[in-house]
């Protein structure tokens, strides 16, 4: 391989690797995992992973979880709290 087209062929390499950073920046994506449970990644390092069941009882219980989360909002952290040393 040439020096011209190895070259050629790192540019075209990062820009794909650009394009697929910010495909995934910011979303989420669902996928069916091994064993029949839904992986849900986007939220942080490794993906949630529930079986269908345990997801519906969680859908059955937002309610719930956005009260308790809005009643120990003082409690609470997040990233943005993290980046900005709070």
């Amino acid at each position: 391989m040439t020096a011209a087209a190895l070259k050629d062929e790192v540019e075209r390499l990062r820009a794909e690797n650009a394009a697929l950073k910010e495909q995934s920046n910011g979303r989420f994506k669902l996928k069916v995992s091994e064993k029949g449970g839904v992986s849900l990644y986007g939220l942080g390092r490794f993906p949630v992973t529930l079986y269908r069941e345990q997801w519906e009882f969680l859908f059955e219980h937002v309610d719930d979880v956005k009260k308790f989360l809005k009643d120990n909002a003082d409690k609470l952290s997040s990233k943005t709290d993290k980046k900005n040393g709070k």
